[in-house]
């Protein structure tokens, strides 16, 4: 399987992205994503995976977020749930094989299952979308530190268990399984277009 580089999916991101400030909302985040990954990797026991899988993960993971855009540039934050979805489909239509699509509709929250779409009522097909793989969990794990929030904020490993709380125990539960297998990110030093993480009390 072909995985593109990091210059050819800059070049789909700038394809798909309505405005600059939407493009370097985006695609920052999904740089910051991949070096929250890369960081990650680092360790022993998760040399096993494939960097350059989890790397074109991240990179892509969020470019459903274009079609969520209005003509006036403000973003559909009542659909925003279905930017997965929307990215598998581009990334269909560019005839990009499943395992990356599936970065894409497969990253959201710590995963949406079934009875997530039945229950809150989400307006997506009723399915699991759930990581599998090891570097799908690596790349959804890896989106949790950082928001595309204004402005764009880190967030601790405590912090995100706290917000992901309100949708219920099962998935504080989720995500700590997660974090212990990957670890807690160093999000002490510089990442991609001078970001950094804020400082803690």
């Amino acid at each position: 399987m072909r995985i593109p580089g990091p210059e050819e999916i800059r070049a789909l991101h700038e394809k798909y992205a309505p405005t600059a400030e939407a493009f370097d909302l985006v695609h920052s985040h999904c740089e910051v994503v991949w070096s929250v990954a890369e960081r990650l990797l680092s360790a022993p026991h998760l040399r096993h995976l494939d960097a350059e899988l989890v790397r074109a993960g991240c990179l892509l993971h969020d470019i459903g977020v274009y079609r969520l855009y209005a003509d006036d540039g403000r973003l559909d934050h009542k659909n925003y749930i279905r930017h997965g979805l929307l990215g598998h489909a581009i990334l269909q239509d560019e005839g990009l094989p499943e395992v990356l699509c599936r970065f894409c509709s497969h990253h959201t929250g710590v995963g949406v299952t079934k009875n997530d779409v039945l229950s809150q009522g989400l307006p997506l097909p009723v399915a699991d979308y759930l990581a599998v793989t090891d570097e799908e969990k690596l790349v959804m794990y890896a989106d949790k530190f950082h928001s595309k929030s204004r402005p764009t904020a880190f967030l601790s490993a405590d912090e995100y268990a706290a917000h992901v709380r309100r949708f219920g125990e099962d998935k504080v539960t989720a995500f700590q399984a997660l974090r212990a297998e990957f670890g807690d990110p160093d999000l002490a030093v510089p990442v991609p277009r001078g970001g950094g993480v804020r400082p803690r009390s």
